[in-house]
């Protein structure tokens, strides 16, 4: 099946995979939403066509309303090497991964992203329940791009905003109210 959800193929075939498997049932609060949709960003954010024309939101990053952005940082043709970004329902605005494959090495963690204005990150506690379709995203993940899971997220974000946070916080800081 080719599904043309987007213009990034890693992102038409995870939608391939969450077509068969189901929204939210591969990652905790996770499923691709319509790509390129700003209606959150305009809403919560920013109206300005320079803050809207740089972000490409494209899913739900938890069950309570926090979403993912591909930030253009620049002009580069290779959407899926841009770095992404998560919007908080509740305020805040971070970098979480350099780009969208080592999202889905976060993802294959399984839990809930928890976003505020000072912090992002991730927990699962050792008894928590892996979502039902975890096994095949993990599966996938090692098929389609021989990638592990991200055992250790907290390692993952730090590397991103190492690499990108003060970047994009200088970059969004004058669209904030």
């Amino acid at each position: 099946m080719n599904i043309q959800y987007s213009p990034v193929e890693e992102l038409n075939l995870l939608k391939e995979l969450q077509d068969g498997l189901g929204f939210e049932s591969y990652a905790d609060g996770f499923g691709l939403t319509d790509f390129g949709d700003i209606s959150g960003l305009v809403a919560g954010w920013s109206k300005d066509p320079e803050f809207t024309d740089r972000l490409i939101p494209f899913a739900q990053a938890n069950g309570s309303g926090s979403f993912y952005a591909l930030w253009r940082l620049d002009d580069r043709d290779d959407l899926s090497s841009l770095p992404v970004v998560v919007f908080g329902d509740e305020g805040g605005q971070h970098v979480v991964a350099r780009h969208v494959r080592e999202l889905f090495q976060l993802l294959g963690f399984d839990s809930e992203i928890r976003v505020d204005w000072e912090e992002v990150y991730f927990y699962r506690d050792e008894d928590d329940a892996y979502s039902d379709s975890h096994d095949e995203f993990v599966a996938w993940l090692d098929e389609n791009f021989g990638l592990p899971v991200a055992e250790d997220p907290a390692a993952v974000l730090a590397a991103a905003q190492a690499e990108l946070g003060q970047r994009f916080t200088d970059w969004v800081g004058p669209f904030l109210p």
